[in-house]
């Protein structure tokens, strides 16, 4: 089975949706599960991860109604408060939904550049390893040195890094991004996206090659069973539509082999997640 780790649904608001800026326009409208499913199965992919885009807990319920109401969403990456002295209390109700399968922090906003190893976030952390929950970490290269120290703290707790922490494709730029990635995939609970590629790099010029130089470092580092791909629709379509985007990865992973292939291109979500498939 395919899976699409990482998209997003949204009702777009000028006011929630403010990073969407004038050179994102194409972005300043709703989309939704309707939207996607025709250009996910076009693509070959059989579901999909709905991941959070803003900070609410209202978006999180959201996220779940549409996974009740669309099966081919397989599971939701939501937001909670990690530093709210009611967090507990809130994973206990929001995991009653077996869909909601992991949290996410728009961390690559925070302006403070050690905002993983703040006390009050470590504490959230610690929880959702109580809960069966996995945390998806959305930085900034710059912020992969504290990144590693982050997953050091918690050997337990799955992590999977978003977009491959955004490197400077744009630039084609390696050093020292290729180096931490290195050191963070030496971290076994740490897996990877294949996701938000085609947004570092140049969007109206960008080519499947310019992507290679970093495909191949998440591949030397955390090899077939630690990588899963992820569209980040709809995003990615400020520099290629759906097809064009996942076809960029699915191209690259020709040369593992069926096998491998199909890890990345589903296998791993599934185990990552513990995603529960849809009865046929």
């Amino acid at each position: 089975m395919r899976i699409d780790a990482h998209q997003h649904f949204w009702i777009y608001n000028a006011d929630e949706y403010g990073w969407i800026d004038e050179s994102m326009a194409v972005l300043r409208r709703d989309f939704l599960p309707k939207d996607l499913k025709p250009q996910l199965e076009a693509a070959g992919f059989n579901g999909c991860v709905a991941v959070q885009a803003r900070q609410s807990l209202e978006e999180t319920r959201w996220l779940l109604e549409l996974a009740a109401e669309w099966p081919f969403i397989l599971g939701v990456v939501g937001w909670v408060d990690l530093r709210s002295a009611e967090l507990r209390a809130e994973l206990r109700e929001l995991t009653k939904n077996p869909k909601l399968v992991g949290v996410r922090h728009i961390v690559q906003g925070e302006p403070d550049d050690n905002f993983l190893l703040r006390p009050e976030f470590l504490s959230g952390i610690s929880q959702l390893e109580e809960f069966d929950l996995a945390y998806d970490v959305l930085i900034y290269t710059k912020h992969l040195p504290i990144a590693i120290e982050f997953g050091r703290r918690f050997p337990r707790q799955r992590f999977v890094l978003d977009h491959l922490a955004k490197p400077p494709i744009k630039d084609g730029a390696l050093h020292p991004w290729a180096e931490q990635i290195r050191e963070l995939a030496a971290l076994p609970n740490v897996f990877c996206k294949l996701s938000g590629l085609v947004t570092e790099a140049d969007w109206t010029n960008w080519r499947p090659d310019h992507l290679t130089p970093y495909l191949d470092v998440a591949w030397e580092c955390f090899g077939p069973d630690r990588l899963m791909i992820g569209s980040d629709w709809p995003v990615c379509t400020v520099a290629s539509p759906y097809s064009g985007t996942v076809g960029a990865v699915i191209k690259y992973l020709e040369m593992a082999g069926a096998s491998l292939k199909e890890k990345v291109l589903g296998g791993n979500a599934r185990k990552f997640y513990k995603l529960r498939l849809p009865e046929s």
